[in-house]
């Protein structure tokens, strides 16, 4: 069978991951890549074996063989660039989040499902098996009603006044740095698990560091960085460090998540507990095959991933025998895996169920990040609004 056949907008960070989950597949094929200008698309192609680069992606998106587009680049590029892959008629996976505000994601969301492609968004998260596992179990009910979920999300690449990145500036970034960035994955697994939508939040954000110094010599994002012999700008900084957010769900269960990319020593902690009627469950994205449920009247479990002690309904979310632990690489290579199967067995958005996130999800992520900012701003609970639709 033919495969596939990708194009890439975008390698930095992120880029890379997607080429290298998707070469895993096997039937799928990344043959052209896209970047700022040419020579640096060039040197790009050649470090990554990609035989097409273009110092233009609107070149690459007139190449017929192309049949899907990923987008991995800058947020405030999302919106234009997505708009211009869906009018292209090729399927987009887009990095999140999906635009800059909820009107931009709206037309996206509309746009795609008029032109008929297949659309998703990189929630990676939600494709951890563990975390496949859990919903599976919350949804036959071996937790009880879900009350209660709480967690966080934290980092700690921002604890110093000399660490700078593009997020931080909100031209390129967004007007929510800690939230859209990362407080926005814990949104959507938890919605994921649990099955519900959030529907009105009360927010506290914070800016931790005021004023940043600059390298005058660029840093990656998630790199050491030294202020050796280092030359530095002061840059004042207008989005948030930190974020609290209580959270009401459309059944009325309650929940509150924290948010915060200047926790010493927390690299990568998205954690989250659910308290049902009958049990809880906690899950933390740094431990993934580790699930903790937790009972009242007998000995707390520890469940370690393993596909003969999975639902039949998340075994095929996982890959290897149980002690072979998966991590990070491999959620999102089950999001690539999820995506280019509904395309090769040619599915329909309209009328398939996707096992991956979408558009839709990618929209409701803005909606609920627009409500945080406007809550933080009038101190008030604020309703999510989904176009005409208010969750209540």
């Amino acid at each position: 069978m033919e495969k596939i056949k990708v194009g890439i907008i975008g390698t930095g960070f992120i880029g890379p991951t997607h080429i290298e989950a998707i070469r895993r597949l096997g039937f799928v094929e990344v043959v052209g890549l896209a970047e700022s200008n040419q020579e640096s698309a060039e040197k790009k192609a050649a470090e990554l074996g990609i035989p097409n680069a273009y110092g233009d992606y609107r070149d690459m998106l007139k190449n017929d063989e192309i049949q899907v587009v990923h987008n991995c680049t800058p947020n405030h590029l999302h919106f234009e660039i997505n708009k211009d892959i869906i009018l292209a008629g090729k399927h987009v996976i887009s990095e999140k989040p999906l635009a800059m505000n909820s009107d931009e994601s709206a037309e996206l969301l509309e746009l795609a499902k008029k032109q008929g492609i297949v659309h998703g968004v990189n929630f990676n998260y939600r494709q951890h098996a563990s975390v496949q596992n859990l919903q599976s179990m919350v949804a036959n009910n071996d937790f009880g009603n879900v009350n209660l979920v709480h967690g966080s999300y934290l980092q700690d690449w921002l604890l110093y006044e000399t660490d700078y990145n593009w997020r931080l500036a909100p031209g390129v970034g967004g007007k929510s740095r800690a939230v859209a960035d990362i407080g926005s994955h814990w949104c959507d697994t938890v919605q994921f698990v649990t099955g519900k939508k959030i529907a009105e939040v009360f927010a506290d954000l914070a800016i931790v560091i005021p004023l940043r110094k600059k390298a005058k010599s660029g840093i990656a994002t998630f790199s050491a960085s030294s202020d050796m012999e280092q030359e530095y700008d002061d840059v004042p900084i207008n989005t948030e460090d930190y974020a609290s957010v209580l959270v009401r769900f459309e059944d009325g269960s309650r929940g509150v998540f924290t948010v915060s990319q200047v926790s010493a020593g927390r690299k990568n902690r998205l954690s989250f507990e659910i308290n049902g009627s009958k049990s809880s469950a906690f899950w933390n994205q740094e431990e993934p095959e580790k699930l903790w449920i937790g009972h009242r009247d007998r000995a707390n479990e520890i469940l370690l991933a393993d596909p003969s002690l999975f639902t039949a309904e998340a075994r095929s979310a996982i890959n290897h025998p149980g002690g072979h632990n998966e991590g990070w690489p491999d959620a999102l290579k089950n999001m690539m895996f999820n995506f280019y199967t509904f395309i090769k067995e040619g599915k329909n958005l309209n009328t398939d169920k996707p096992n991956f996130a979408t558009f839709e999800d990618g929209h409701l992520s803005m909606c609920i990040t627009d409500a945080i900012l406007e809550s933080n701003e009038e101190q008030k609970w604020v309703k999510v609004q989904v176009g005409k639709e208010v969750h209540s």
